[in-house]
């Protein structure tokens, strides 16, 4: 297939675009790196079947010849981030999006979209299924990344009702592994960072709030198991196992040997308390569920931050 993937250098981007090649696919990658790196597909100079352009998909831009696909990843996904750009986050995830599904629709291509389970805001039902509608706060200092993933969802399933466009829609839960930046402001990147530095390791809250932390590998695989499906509603992707914050921390500390001491500060107004998915729609219409444990995980993400932060 000729696929066109966008945020194609950023953490998720670029392992999906692997894995895409892999397959033996022909992948255009379009991404205005704002919180991509070309670093994460350097790997790929050379070769024949990828091409990346810089693109900022909320502007007008077209691709030339046949797609069969397009995988729509473009958006920042850390709060650092999309607090930093928030309109840029709502543009990408509402003109971004439009313009992604009328291209798919022009060209006879399947639409996939990366929404999130911030779409569930801080959930009163647990673990969240599809079926929840959530509980955002639509002005709140996540606002921008939730409406516009929220939105996002809405002009896909709007596009497959109205005009019959082939569409795909993961949820992805906390996803974690290498070529997340040093900088990105998400829990796990965080404290590796701090632990192996030597800085406070930083708690917000009192650390029990919980999260679900998925293996990156673990969840390109749902994604292609998801866009080689025949099922066009939301799919939750993560890992069921559910930890607290506070286990997170002192697990990366144990693991680096870090002597940094652990530190907490306030929770952030609308950081959801809980954070766990039910993973029934994907074990049932695409066999897939989780392998990898979250201690081999963190090794491989740890050596990985390693590199990085101590060379």
């Amino acid at each position: 297939m000729r696929l066109l993937v966008t945020g194609a250098a950023g953490f998720l981007g670029s392992h999906l675009t692997d894995r895409l090649l892999a397959e033996g696919h022909d992948v255009i990658g379009m991404d205005n790196l704002i919180t991509g790196s070309e670093r994460n597909v350097a790997h790929l100079a050379g070769n024949r079947r990828f091409k990346l352009v810089r693109q900022d998909v909320s502007q007008p831009f077209d691709v030339k010849g046949p797609l069969d696909g397009i995988l729509h990843l473009a958006s920042p996904a850390s709060p650092p981030d999309y607090q930093r750009w928030p309109i840029e986050t709502l543009m990408v995830g509402s003109y971004g999006t439009h313009r992604g599904l009328a291209l798919a629709q022009e060209k006879g291509a399947r639409f996939f979209l990366a929404s999130t389970s911030e779409v569930y805001g801080d959930p009163v039902e647990h673990p969240q299924t599809e079926s929840y509608r959530g509980n955002v706060n639509p002005v709140g200092p996540r606002a921008m990344y939730d409406e516009a993933k929220r939105f996002a969802e809405a002009i896909t399933s709007s596009y497959h009702r109205s005009f019959g466009t082939d569409t795909r829609i993961v949820r992805i839960f906390n996803t974690y592994g290498p070529r997340m930046r040093p900088e990105d402001g998400r829990v796990v990147s965080n404290f590796i960072v701090q632990a192996l530095s030597g800085r406070p390791i930083t708690i917000y809250g009192d650390g029990s709030q919980t999260r679900s932390f998925c293996y990156v590998s673990d969840l390109i695989e749902g994604f292609y198991r998801l866009y080689q499906s025949e099922h066009c509603d939301p799919v939750n992707l993560g890992n069921p196992g559910e930890f607290t914050v506070k286990e997170l921390a002192e697990t990366v500390k144990e693991m680096t040997g870090s002597a940094a001491p652990i530190v907490y500060k306030p929770l952030p107004e609308d950081d959801p308390k809980v954070r766990r998915p039910d993973i029934t729609q994907a074990r049932s219409r695409l066999g897939w569920s989780p392998k990898v444990a979250l201690k081999d995980g963190l090794s491989s993400t740890i050596e990985y931050f390693r590199k990085i932060v101590l060379s």
